[in-house]
């Protein structure tokens, strides 16, 4: 029996085989970036707009897919990849722009889904109604950065919208079929082991379909990285986060797909914890611990309506 319900294992099923993401870039901006909402983006978010590994914005989709190809050239023999829109905020660009990259990426014969990371507050309609013609084509995942449930935390990280906004975002994205990922950090300044827990309760309640679980990482040049350095903000040691991990999995629907247990800043502007820069030896040591510890994902399982 599986501990936790992989993103491999979800690939596998729906594909036949285990299916590679390459990393992508459509957009170079975000409105908590260019003053539409705010300048500083979120706090923890580095000059590349949470997509470190990603292709460069400035140069055509099509090349940076052979690229991102070339990186994994050896952990695969088949032809089948997810084209990932990960940096900054992929549905914030000239709609006619997204709309020629998109069907230009999703008609390609190597590409089977498109897997778009954007914010709650960049779903227009027009965007909706792309996407929605898109999905009739092959899959298409939207994956939206909440982070948290609790406002006190939202204004203190600058995400800059409400958890009605992602509400609504949600509704939307269900009503035409869109398979939902969210982003969940662990760790973030001032909540308690229970304010995360809530955040998973509420996430299993709104009725998502995948999800990441993501280390507060401290990268350089961020003013999370300011706060650091004032020792407004301790990140968790490798035991404290994997233990938290734990009561999350736990709690966590088992229909939900973990799309990640962790995550790994770019190490040349990595501050803290040093520790993740390590992602091979940190998922050993989750994995030892899920099966020292008996984890299994639901185990504590309970619907909690909102």
């Amino acid at each position: 029996m599986a501990r936790y319900y992989s993103l491999n294992q979800y690939l596998k099923e729906k594909f036949g085989e285990k299916i590679y993401k390459l990393s992508l870039s459509c957009s170079n901006s975000c409105p908590n970036r260019d003053g539409k909402i705010s300048t500083g983006g979120c706090i923890f978010c580095s000059s590349g707009g949470s997509g470190d590994f990603a292709g460069d914005f400035s140069v055509p989709v099509d090349e940076q897919i052979e690229k991102a190809k070339l990186l994994i050239r050896n952990k695969t023999k088949n032809n089948k990849y997810i084209a990932y829109f990960q940096s900054f905020t992929s549905t914030y660009a000239p709609f006619e722009k997204l709309k020629e990259i998109f069907y230009n990426t999703i008609n390609r014969d190597d590409i089977v889904a498109l897997s778009i990371a954007t914010r709650p507050d960049c779903l227009d309609e027009n965007i909706i109604d792309l996407l929605n013609d898109l999905n009739k084509i092959k899959p298409v995942w939207v994956e939206l950065g909440l982070q948290t449930i609790h406002e006190k935390t939202a204004i203190l990280i600058n995400r800059g919208y409400g958890l009605d906004c992602f509400e609504q975002a949600v509704k939307k994205l269900k009503n035409i079929n869109i398979e939902i990922i969210v982003h969940i950090i662990i760790g973030l300044p001032n909540e308690t082991v229970n304010d995360m827990l809530e955040t998973i309760r509420y996430i299993n309640f709104i009725g998502i379909n995948g999800i990441k679980l993501q280390l507060l990482h401290i990268l350089k040049n961020t003013a999370l990285y300011d706060m650091y350095l004032k020792n407004n903000v301790k990140p968790l040691e490798m035991n404290e986060y994997i233990n938290i991990l734990i009561k999350c999995i736990e709690e966590l629907s088992p229909n939900i797909v973990i799309h990640r247990l962790t995550g790994d800043g770019d190490k040349k502007i990595l501050a803290a914890p040093l520790w993740s820069g390590n992602k091979k030896q940190v998922l050993n040591t989750i994995n030892k611990s899920f099966e020292i510890n008996n984890v299994y994902q639901g185990k504590n399982y309970r619907l909690i309506k909102y």
